[in-house]
């Protein structure tokens, strides 16, 4: 990864953050996208005072105009884009029926637009360098998860997207990869939106059980050195991508009754 000009959205914390520091102790050129600036300053200033190449862009990837100012900013810097990594995103907990539908269309404009929006500006500049997109998804991805109807709905449209576009590039040497991430220590439980809009503001699940998010991080750069199509981390994602062919109603009663045990779920 020696030199790779890296962009991550969702930088700031959790798999992003772990990413962009796995990709720079790697000699990578890093990119941190994100929306809380002055926390991006600082991350730039700390990568730098460790020798690592970086560079951070505030970005909401929600917006259009801020996802061409990143690939703008990068190629200005470094001159060219090898991997282009769309890990920004974020969750939902509430039940379709009770759900303000902007809950949705924020999980769509978050998790599938902000995808969309960073890959059109990145791909020329992917395609040219024979790169790598990655989409980091889950779980949710694969099979629909109760309570979080807009997140796999946003999960599922990533999926198509990135599959369409391995596709359309099959004579242009571009790797695109789906990465599911699995149940990740991070602050996205604490900022999954409600039924109203509002964030959670506290995490359903033990945080301590979970996959740190320098393991994701690891895998992830493993994944691309092998140039995986899709990299499922945890052994229970890869039986629900398995079995949801094959038994569907068991994999639907078995996310009920998992999901169902989360205090204050809305579901019992």
């Amino acid at each position: 990864m020696k030199n790779k000009v890296v962009i991550v959205t969702g930088a700031s914390s959790g798999i992003g953050l772990a990413t962009a520091r796995e990709f720079a102790a790697r000699g990578s050129k890093v990119v941190l996208a994100a929306r809380r600036e002055d926390l991006l300053k600082e991350l730039e200033n700390d990568f730098m005072s460790r020798g690592y190449e970086a560079l951070a862009v505030k970005t909401d990837v929600t917006v259009i105009e801020d996802c061409e100012n990143l690939i703008d900013k990068t190629i200005e810097k470094f001159g060219k884009i090898d991997i282009l990594v769309n890990n920004a995103g974020i969750s939902m907990r509430a039940l379709f029926i009770d759900v303000d539908i902007q809950v949705l269309r924020r999980l769509m404009e978050v998790n599938f637009w902000g995808t969309v929006y960073c890959t059109k500006f990145a791909l020329p500049y992917l395609i040219k360098a024979k790169g790598t997109l990655v989409g980091v998804s889950s779980v949710a991805g694969f099979h629909g998860l109760p309570g979080r109807s807009g997140y796999s709905a946003s999960k599922f449209a990533m999926h198509g997207f990135m599959e369409t576009l391995r596709i359309e590039n099959l004579k242009n040497g571009l790797h695109v990869m789906v990465l599911s991430a699995g149940f990740t220590k991070s602050e996205i439980r604490k900022k999954a939106l409600t039924e109203d809009g509002s964030e959670q503001g506290y995490t359903p699940r033990i945080e301590e059980k979970m996959m740190m998010p320098e393991q994701v991080a690891k895998s992830m750069i493993r994944a691309i050195k092998k140039k995986k199509r899709v990299k499922i981390l945890t052994l229970e994602g890869q039986l629900i991508a398995l079995l949801q062919r094959i038994v569907p109603g068991i994999v639907d009663r078995g996310a009920y009754n998992e999901l169902a045990k989360e205090p204050d779920s809305p579901f019992k």
